[in-house]
């Protein structure tokens, strides 16, 4: 019989001070099912934050698990570089038919190493390759890892300033609605298009429809249609990030099917396995397919296990709308859940999308202490934002109504205790 041990010395000898969500959550998590977190304790917690957008099917999907115990008992490969396999054949057929096909999309599949910055480190060398430019343009609390060309792309200084020194190669442009009244695509076109605007030619536009970690900023379709028709008019490739959005957490399966754009570029990871197997992959039309064999490698490009869970969440869940329309259904509980919480806290207001959706609470400390009453009380959930100011929901996709349900009302009752407590320490 295991024995789980709740001692957490052994962390705090030996991990690197780099940890960040361990710190939040202090105890010592043995097994998860579902949406639900177990630790050593015996101690259960609905998960809002389903490994920041890598679990969007919940924790051990029985299917996928199956698929995958199968995969292991018949001696399957587990380890091909990017060698032919039957696992990675059935997982290319299924992505064409029930994902490309159908938006009408053409992109070739590269497999990169198995993080999303890895992703963002390839999509920048694609078009500096395609179009013999070097600048990149991004736009203000955009996160696109912290690798050290993702992360010229990144805004968070936090972040930036872990690189030691300068971080080269992008201009930063204003995202939709940063500066209250400027037109941010008005800005970037004339910018561009004035021989002193200071900008050198973009090899790439590059953006997130949804901002995750900068705070659940959502650019409206005609920002998105703006920053498309700037890319094609000063022959830059537009580029979509969607790492964290992507993978129906913002109720399509691409974060931009319903804003009428076609990026020439596409980054994915996070839930593509469906498992939370480290998996990465740079969709890329075949007028940009311009590396040479290896010209962007790694050892781990291509997770064989991940291609086999992935197959079975793409046939799953993907395969018709039923799922979508399911989404949608969640969207406006979710919407509705957080208005409620909203209604608590003087200013505060909703952002985000879909199953994407937080709320702005002014301030980090705030957020903080409301995530920090909301894991006493049995809910895993996260803040983001520039300040950290935004409690960010990030529930798996497959949440059973009630239980998705419970954890909105964990939320509600955690933000009404902090407010209570806030009201008496004032009173006093």
């Amino acid at each position: 019989m295991t024995v789980h041990s709740t001692d957490k010395t052994i962390f705090t000898q030996r991990e690197s001070e780099a940890r960040s969500y361990c710190r939040g959550f202090d105890t010592v998590f043995t097994s998860a099912q579902g949406s639900e977190l177990t630790d050593a304790e015996g101690n259960t917690y609905i998960d809002f934050l389903a490994g920041c957008s890598s679990l969007n099917y919940g924790h051990n999907d029985p299917d996928m698990k199956e698929a995958l115990i199968n995969h292991l008992l018949e001696n399957k490969m587990g380890h091909a570089l990017d060698l032919h396999t039957d696992s990675k054949g059935e997982f290319l057929r299924t992505f064409e038919e029930h994902i490309l096909a159908p938006r009408g999309m053409d992109h070739k599949l590269m497999f990169v190493g198995p993080t999303g910055a890895n992703a963002v480190e390839a999509a920048m060398k694609i078009a500096r390759k395609a179009t013999g430019r070097t600048n990149i343009i991004a736009f203000t609390n955009g996160f696109h890892g912290v690798t050290m060309g993702a992360l010229s792309a990144t805004g968070n200084g936090y972040h930036r300033g872990g690189a030691g020194m300068d971080t080269q190669g992008v201009t930063r442009m204003p995202y939709d609605a940063y500066a209250e009244g400027v037109d941010s695509v008005a800005l970037l076109d004339q910018m561009l298009s004035d021989a002193s605007g200071g900008i050198d030619a973009p090899a790439a536009i590059m953006l997130e429809t949804v901002q995750g970690e900068g705070g659940l900023n959502a650019a409206s379709p005609e920002f998105i249609q703006g920053v498309e028709k700037v890319a094609r008019k000063h022959g830059a490739l537009f580029i979509i990030d969607d790492i964290q959005a992507g993978c129906g957490r913002t109720g399509t399966f691409f974060s931009f099917e319903e804003m009428g754009v076609m990026p020439d570029i596409v980054t994915q990871a996070k839930s593509i396995s469906g498992f939370g197997l480290p998996m990465a992959l740079v969709l890329v039309r075949p007028d940009y397919d311009v590396f040479g064999p290896a010209e962007h490698n790694g050892t781990f490009r291509g997770n064989t296990h991940a291609f086999v869970t992935a197959t079975v969440a793409i046939k799953k869940f993907w395969a018709d709308d039923a799922f979508q329309r399911e989404l949608a259904v969640k969207s406006d509980v979710l919407r509705e859940g957080l208005a409620a919480v909203a209604d608590l806290v003087p200013g505060a207001f909703l952002k985000g999308r879909g199953l994407m959706q937080g709320v702005d609470v002014g301030t980090g400390e705030l957020a903080s202490a409301i995530c920090g009453r909301c894991f006493e009380k049995g809910l895993v959930i996260e803040t983001s934002g520039n300040e950290d100011q935004v409690v960010k929901v990030l529930a798996p996709l497959t949440t059973p109504m009630d239980q998705f349900r419970k954890g909105l009302q964990i939320l509600r009752d955690a933000t009404t205790e902090v407010m209570a407590g806030r009201t008496r320490i004032a009173a006093e």
